[in-house]
């Protein structure tokens, strides 16, 4: 089965992981790390924070970007009788029920589409939030599934125009295929005590499979690091693979500009078909409108070749596709099946 629904990874892992992998001692596994003798949570977060430029004890780690993002929610919206949240419109389903698991509940501001893209309106985003003055603000950067992100000076300009108590977390997890620059992260997370920022090696690095998130929060929160850090360390299985991903840029870098092949692919096959809309796309997935009418047609056509794609069911993004960017010949099957379907209707 091709799998082109999850935004997951269709390609080779780089050399140093698989060398990791091959030459890692399994006598490692009968002892715990030894690093929190040192003060420090992982040889993962010394090497994040040399990296980011972010004091390791900034540095959050989890089981995924999820257990980061997971934690910061429940524990930020059951300290206090704030617990409301605000996310965006169209966004991943999955931060409105981590806010339902810990008792909060979200509201909503919006995104807006133009012309071939999806848009924050930072103004309105602060104008939203001092009105609401939620305990947290989520903003996801790239956002899935519509694929449209912030600058580090839009960000900024948030942080600087809402109240100090809002918590703000900025979810990353696709940030890497924009640009290979991270000098912004440190002067935010340094300037805003209220700013958390989440990443992962689950999309750019290839390894959801992995279960390892990373992520930077302002000075000033000894008691949500104590209730999200492992007393006694991470997998040290894990921290190997982790630490020979962080040190692969090139090959990584090498296979997000290989997606810049898919994009032009879907907008140059069906972008000038009726009822069809290529969104831009700085993840690595695309977002898609297309005639509904095609749907059953296509899903028993892609079905039947094995591969999965995902059609939106999301208020507003019912008559959309999302399609994780994967391999050459990934992709010109699912775009040929598309076109085939939609001119054989």
């Amino acid at each position: 089965m091709n799998y082109l629904d999850r935004n997951e990874f269709n390609f080779e892992p780089s050399q140093k992981v698989l060398d990791a992998i091959k030459n890692f001692n399994p006598a490692n596994l009968c002892f715990y790390t030894r690093i929190y003798d040192q003060g420090k949570k992982s040889v993962i977060s010394v090497r994040v924070s040399e990296l980011y430029g972010v004091p390791e004890e900034q540095v959050l780690l989890g089981y995924g970007g999820e257990e980061i993002l997971k934690n910061a929610i429940h524990y930020f919206l059951t300290v206090g009788d704030n617990k409301t949240i605000l996310i965006p419109e169209f966004s991943w389903w999955y931060y409105n029920r981590v806010a339902g698991e810990c008792g909060g509940h979200f509201e909503m501001y919006p995104l807006y589409e133009q012309d071939d893209t999806f848009a924050y309106n930072v103004d309105e985003v602060i104008e939203y939030t001092n009105r609401i003055h939620p305990r947290m603000l989520l903003l996801a950067s790239p956002n899935n599934p519509t694929g449209n992100s912030l600058t580090s000076e839009e960000i900024g300009r948030i942080m600087e125009n809402i109240p100090d108590d809002t918590m703000v977390l900025v979810d990353e997890a696709y940030a890497s295929f924009i640009t290979s620059d991270t000098d912004y992260i440190a002067p935010l997370v340094n300037k805003y005590q209220n700013l958390i920022i989440s990443r992962t090696l689950s999309k750019f690095y290839g390894l959801p499979g992995l279960r390892c998130g990373f992520g930077f929060i302002g000075k000033g929160h000894d008691q949500f690091l104590s209730y999200s850090n492992k007393y006694l360390g991470f997998n040290r299985f894990s921290e190997d693979v982790a630490l020979a991903a962080l040190d692969s840029d090139e090959h990584y870098r090498r296979v997000a500009d290989d997606m810049e092949w898919d994009r032009q692919l879907f907008k140059r096959e069906l972008g000038d078909l009726p009822g069809f809309k290529v969104y831009k796309s700085v993840a690595n997935f695309i977002l898609i409108k297309y005639p509904v009418e095609i749907k059953d047609a296509l899903m028993k056509e892609l079905a039947i070749q094995d591969y999965k794609i995902k059609f939106m069911a999301d208020k507003g993004l019912e008559s959309c596709l999302r399609i994780t960017l994967g391999r050459k010949e990934q992709i010109q099957v699912v775009c040929d099946t598309i076109k085939r379907v939609y001119l054989n209707k």
